[in-house]
């Protein structure tokens, strides 16, 4: 019955997007986006076919060699050796590549091949003059004359196969291989000639990740042969670290493979196989995923006369599509952090939780175009809040990777009860906020409730954990205050403000600052230790802006706006050295502001509670205009699961909420003529910009529903009343637009009431 209710839902879904589709302008977007911007440069964006927020993203894999490799898939190489069920899209981390099938005629070939030498092995060459890439659908005709067609459901992915008719035809079934993960343990057996039922549980960036799995053939496999360790054995089915491969001695006409997955076991794979693909109909599957991912991005209808900016656009709605990702099986059973089952769970339990990155953009895009997801999400994390004792970090398909600073599920899970949101426990929430901030496990808290900063001394990174926190802090404190917690709401209010013990007034920068009080020495703000410093991904530089949740306080560091403004103008012009070490993160710069890492994704924005808008929107102009191309290096770092498209969307629309739970959302300088946005009970929110252009950057007023409005900001709860919202653009600044003190964006906003 759940599933059948999941599959009405989802029906009800489109037809209710595609009513309201009939009242914008329609065009349809999924022929928009290229799935290669990314997929080259440091983007590590995943190429292949899936649906939105599916557990499965099947695509091609390259050798993994390292770092530009952590989506499996890397524009510049040209040797294929599988296609896989899962990937990571845009992480800075490598994981996944789960069951690797690689078809191939001919002999029995149990090596992979080397980049440099593939002679005799199974791996093949290729040209992306023989690849088609699309949101729902892949194909790609290698150099060894075998066509791999891929398409896929939320749990099931589709592989479709020609084979040259002259040669016998195998597929090599590889388990032991992932990508930049270890297998080690994996089991498979053939169930009968056209079912293949197996598992692989491997060590990586998930410190445990179990996956069972289905493997349907429309066409009966003659032989299918094991191997352990590379050494052949006869068993019908094998444990150890098994590879596989499927003969046909005549190759057949069409070949079709049904892959279904699941974390429990493989017989909710095959459920979940069976319920959403019950035929071989490769084409039907192909055409419902791409009218899943035409309604998917449809949730913004954009009007541009400028065809690059559409593709950018709707390539960045659909990177922010593909996570999290589905953990849940059809019948909502998943396995948790501990290892545990837990069967017909209520909500759509999600993974790949990008948490330091997608709390400052991508979460709060959710909470105006995925309104419904946001309950799932807040309750997943509370899951393994039960299974683990404290929030996610960063949760990766059942395991607790621990990557990132600060507690980042408590921003997004603030910002959720502070926007009304409902289908989660409040309590328990606040509850699992408090106790996962004063967690004496986690890194550095100890010192932060006894000293009131952390040592740079005991703890690397110390000022960029301390200063992450400080946001969760600040997000405690209001739910505390909105729910009547005065004493709790006291506490963290104070900790939010924890920032202003690495302020050094004297240099007029954040300082890491040591065990007994005084200041690390010497001290160079231009300089970054990857994994070994005083700074996450970023410098002295950059943390000093990083203070979203109370630009205000930052401000008054600084002695006011006019001494906050000069130290923000030389931000965007400092040079300096960041080491040899830094970290590759570090890029996109304009001086020392980097938009190809998070830190600095909300500064732009700072000077609007300056009263100085005009210089926000000079800035978030030329970052949409020169770090988002229509190319495949056309992101300028890791787009981290939708983070660096999320910044893009919401900038494009000419909005973004700086402080990560406030519901204030700054504005910049729109990109396009006019915008759409599909809201909840048949309503939209329309932005149109007047007179815009590449010139005319610079707002000059604007009105919300056709009256006169002053403030430099939009609340959320104003979005989502549906309505208008119009800039009228110039090309010079109007230096008067925000300048008032109560024109300006602000941090507490309960205090505003």
């Amino acid at each position: 019955m759940k599933t059948k209710m999941m599959f009405i839902a989802t029906l009800a879904c489109i037809a209710f997007f595609s009513c309201k589709e009939e009242k914008v302008f329609t065009e349809e977007r999924y022929t928009q986006v290229d799935p290669y911007i990314g997929a080259g440069g440091h983007g590590h964006v995943f190429v292949g076919a899936s649906v939105p927020f599916g557990a499965v993203q099947v695509g091609p894999n390259n050798i993994y060699k390292g770092w530009d490799w952590c989506s499996g898939y890397h524009y510049s190489d040209s040797i294929i050796i599988g296609f896989s069920q899962t990937h990571l899209n845009g992480t800075g981390c490598a994981d996944m590549g789960d069951i690797q099938l690689m078809p191939y005629p001919g002999d029995i070939k149990i090596n992979r091949g080397e980049q440099d030498n593939i002679e005799g092995a199974y791996a093949s060459t290729y040209s992306h003059d023989n690849e088609k890439v699309e949101p729902a659908y892949y194909s790609l005709l290698m150099d060894n004359g075998v066509k791999t067609e891929l398409t896929a459901t939320a749990h099931t992915a589709l592989h479709r196969y020609t084979f040259p008719t002259d040669q016998p035809a195998n597929v090599m079934i590889n388990l032991v291989e992932g990508n930049g993960d270890q297998a080690d343990s994996t089991y498979i057996k053939l169930v009968n000639s056209n079912l293949i039922e197996g598992y692989r549980f491997s060590k990586g960036w998930s410190p445990r990740h179990k996956i069972f799995f289905v493997i349907q053939s429309n066409v009966p496999v003659d032989r299918l042969l094991l191997f352990n360790n590379d050494q052949p054995i006869k068993e019908k089915e094998g444990c150890g670290l098994i590879k596989a491969v499927a003969r046909f001695e005549k190759a057949p006409s069409d070949m079709v493979w049904k892959i279904g997955i699941s974390s429990v076991s493989c017989t909710n794979a095959l459920l979940n196989l069976d319920t959403e693909v019950p035929s071989f109909d490769f084409d039907s599957v192909a055409i419902a995923g791409k009218k899943m991912w035409e309604t998917e991005l449809s949730r913004i209808a954009i009007k541009t006369s400028n065809e690059k900016y559409k593709k950018i656009f709707y390539t960045a709605l659909y990177h922010t599509g593909i996570a999290p990702t589905r953990y849940s099986d059809v019948n909502g059973d998943f396995r948790g952090h501990d290892d545990k089952v837990y069967t017909n769970v209520s909500y759509n339990n999600y993974s790949t939780l990008s948490l330091w990155d997608t709390y400052r953009a991508l979460n709060p895009l959710f909470t105006i175009i995925h309104p419904e997801m946001v309950p799932d999400i807040v309750n997943s994390m509370l899951g393994i809040y039960d299974q683990q004792g404290r929030l996610p970090i960063w949760p990766l398909a059942g395991g607790e990777t621990n990557c990132m600073p600060g507690y980042s599920a408590i921003p997004v899970i603030a910002d959720a009860y502070l926007k009304g949101f409902k289908g989660f426990d409040a309590e328990r929430a606040f509850e699992a906020c408090v106790k996962s901030a004063t967690n004496p496990n986690q890194k550095g808290i100890s010192f932060l409730m006894e000293r009131r900063y952390i040592p740079c001394d005991s703890v690397h990174e110390a000022p960029s954990y301390a200063m992450e926190y400080a946001v969760g802090d600040w997000g405690i404190a209001q739910m505390a205050k909105r729910m009547g917690k005065q004493s709790d709401y006291y506490t963290f209010a104070e900790r939010a403000n924890y920032f202003e013990n690495y302020f050094d007034s004297s240099i007029g920068f954040i300082r890491p600052k040591m065990s007994d009080g005084s200041w690390r020495t010497p001290y160079d703000p231009f300089i970054n230790v990857h994994g070994r410093g005083d700074f996450c991904e970023g410098n002295g530089w950059q943390y000093t802006f990083f203070v979203p949740q109370n630009p205000e306080g930052l401000i008054a560091l600084f002695g006011g706006d006019e001494g906050f403004v000069e130290k923000l103008d030389s931000f965007y012009i400092a040079e300096g050295d960041l080491g040899e070490f830094a970290a590759p993160d570090i890029s996109g710069l304009i001086g020392q502001y980097a938009h190809g890492n998070e830190p600095s994704h909300h500064v732009a924005y700072l000077y609007a509670f300056a009263g100085q808008q005009w210089k926000t929107a000079e800035k978030v102009r030329y970052i949409l205009d020169n770090f988002y191309t229509d190319q495949p290096d056309g992101v300028i770092g890791n787009e981290d699961c939708g983070q660096m498209s999320a910044w893009y969307i919401l900038s494009a629309l000419g909005f973004y909420q700086v402080n990560p739970c406030n519901g204030v959302f700054v504005f910049g300088s729109p990109l396009f003529d006019e915008a759409v946005i599909l809201l909840p009970q048949d309503k939209t929110f329309t932005v149109e910009a007047i007179n815009n252009s590449p010139k005319n950057i610079y707002i000059q007023k604007v009105e919300l529903n056709g009256k006169s409005y002053t403030r430099s900001y939009i609340l959320y709860e104003d979005i989502m009343k549906g309505g208008k919202l119009t800039f009228y653009m110039g090309d010079k600044p109007n230096y008067d637009f925000g300048a008032a003190k109560e024109d300006r964006p602000f941090s507490l906003v309960f205090d505003k009431e």
